[in-house]
């Protein structure tokens, strides 16, 4: 049975920082969720199992053969999809051979099955490609898709799957599903899809103090959670009552010392009683006074100590929320509008073709579609980031983009110095309450931009973007949860849902876009109006009562782009 087992396993890195110690935890058959916060440890923790690191101590046991389907990189410039099959000396002799330039050593080694059976994994991972297509020509999705069919295709007994389903749409996030549905030996997924974990056997949360493991799906482990959550806020209100009854316990003492001292005082005052006597009451006065005192601190400090442990673990587990100032968006006010637009990166094939919209008050509007439609270049086409080669792009109100670098923000500076040069009318006591409520307090408000993790920066940007005076009545989001943790897209949803503006955003995180309110779908579909470039469907789209808010009409002027008074 494919199962790893890892006993008091410690990792530091080559920085210094130690992730995890004396870790004990065994993964056996089936599908475990590994989760936590980004920078714990988890894609780490990964690679130690496939034997890429090396543990600083401890040990990894693994029974069984191991696949793994990691975060993909930029591919370089020749790497095709052979090369991630491994099978590009393979083929390559399969050519020779077919060319008559194979010796007879070599043609006993070939595999004539080889190239057929490489497409049978794709087509099972519906992806359209040949073994010599370059990764680079492939999308986000696509590449995943196919790195997903050469895992399959090695058929190893347990795999480890790093955020499998970003970058897919939901298509390939349905296959990626049924595939570890129908797998039979172990695997282990690293992920912040919770549509996907709800399909897990287990899950690992894994933290800067240790892994617990949940047996159960998602909604388990967040039921088991709130139960947590509810037991250390009891723990805090007893903790800081007994901070209270330390004080008070510290002042009735006090008190009564107070008296004791006063009646000392009168008996000296009356001068009947010998000096000596007097001194020993003194002197047992000051050291009972003393004495009290140093219990009262040390009862006082053993208190505070206990409440400083709980509140901790309650800032951990209890929910963000935040409160935004409001953005002036009136609700009839026409904030984007796209007349006839067409676009893309290639003048002669657009993808983006006479494709027309609105976005009207504050609606939450999502872009959807498959992989490779155009989401991303309509986004950029509407907020100006690519130039339209034709139509007319309207802007009604104060806008921001968050792409998935939170390109606003300047990589070396502080969080907080960016919030004041995004946001120059706000006092330093109101960026640091802003920056507080998203979770940057005190000095973690001096840190660089440079230094954050990817959550940590989308974090920042979007307190930056709607922790100011008056948020812009705009903000257009690109696949803002790639690559976030779960904890840290509670905190993006949570802020979103806090602000009344309108929202664009290109997701394709069904749980992310219903927390935070999404009213309205643009579907993008391939080969709209039969011309091959994608668009908005087959036909006019349709908000509730019938208005028209997507079609194919007329075309203005070249690329103009203005605001609406």
């Amino acid at each position: 049975m494919p199962s790893v087992t890892l006993a008091q396993l410690t990792y530091t890195g080559p920085d210094g920082q130690t992730l995890f110690s004396n870790l004990d935890l065994t993964f056996g058959p089936g599908r475990t969720g590994l989760v936590g916060r980004n920078g714990v440890g988890k894609t780490t923790l990964l690679r130690l199992i496939a034997g890429e690191l090396t543990a600083s101590s401890g040990a990894v046991t693994v029974a069984g053969r191991i696949g793994v389907l990691r975060q993909l990189v930029q591919p370089a410039a020749d790497e095709t999809v052979a090369d991630l099959f491994g099978m590009r000396s393979g083929l390559a002799l399969l050519e020779r051979a077919m060319a008559g330039e194979a010796d007879a050593e070599e043609l006993a080694g070939a595999d004539w099955t080889l190239e057929a059976r490489l497409g049978e994994a794709l087509s099972a991972l519906e992806l359209e490609a040949s073994p010599q297509t370059l990764l680079s020509t492939l999308s986000g999705g696509q590449r995943t898709r196919a790195a997903l069919a050469a895992l399959v295709f090695d058929a190893p007994e347990l795999i480890l799957l790093d955020e499998p389903t970003n970058n897919l749409d939901a298509e390939g996030r349905g296959t990626v599903a049924e595939m570890l549905e129908n797998w039979r030996g172990a695997a282990i997924v690293v992920s912040h899809d919770r549509n996907l974990l709800e399909r897990m056997d287990a899950i690992v949360e894994l933290t800067n103090v240790g892994a617990t493991s949940y047996g159960g799906n998602w909604s388990f482990y967040r039921e088991r959670k709130a139960l947590e959550l509810s037991a250390v806020q009891r723990e805090l209100s007893q903790a800081e009552r007994q901070v209270r009854d330390a004080a008070r316990a510290a002042q009735l003492a006090r008190e009564r010392q107070d008296r004791r001292d006063a009646g000392g005082r009168r008996k000296a005052a009356k001068g009947d009683a010998p000096k000596i006597l007097l001194g020993a009451m003194k002197r047992r006065a000051e050291a009972t006074a003393g004495g009290l005192d140093r219990l009262a601190t040390k009862q006082a400090d053993a208190a505070h100590l206990q409440a400083a442990a709980a509140r901790a673990k309650v800032e951990v587990l209890t929910p963000f929320a935040v409160k935004l100032a409001p953005s002036g968006l009136p609700a009839g006010k026409i904030v984007l509008r796209a007349s006839a637009l067409t676009g893309g990166h290639d003048p002669e094939r657009p993808v983006i073709v006479d494709k027309s919209l609105e976005i009207i008050g504050p609606e939450r509007v999502a872009v959807t579609g498959p992989n490779g439609v155009g989401k991303t270049t309509l986004l950029n086409l509407l907020t100006g980031a690519l130039t339209p080669l034709g139509g007319v792009v309207e802007i009604g109100g104060p806008l921001s983009v968050l792409d998935q670098q939170v390109g606003l923000l300047r990589r070396d500076a502080s969080i907080l110095d960016n919030f004041r040069r995004l946001n120059p009318d706000s006092s330093t006591n109101d960026c640091r309450a802003v920056l507080a409520a998203f979770k940057f307090r005190n000095d973690a408000a001096l840190q660089s931009v440079g230094s954050l993790s990817g959550g940590e920066v989308l974090r920042a940007g979007l307190a930056c973007v709607l922790g100011g005076k008056t948020p812009p009545m705009l903000l257009a989001l690109d696949e803002p949860t790639n690559h976030l943790d779960i904890d840290a897209i509670e905190v993006v949803e949570a802020g979103l849902r806090a602000y009344d503006g309108a929202l664009l955003v290109i997701s394709h995180d069904r749980a992310f876009l219903e927390a935070i309110g999404v009213t309205r779908r643009i579907a993008l579909g391939r080969g709209a109006g039969g011309n091959g470039p994608c668009g908005l469907g087959a036909g006019p789209v349709l908000a509730p009562g019938g208005r028209i808010i997507a079609a194919a009409r007329r075309r203005p002027r070249r690329g103009s782009r203005h605001w609406i008074d």
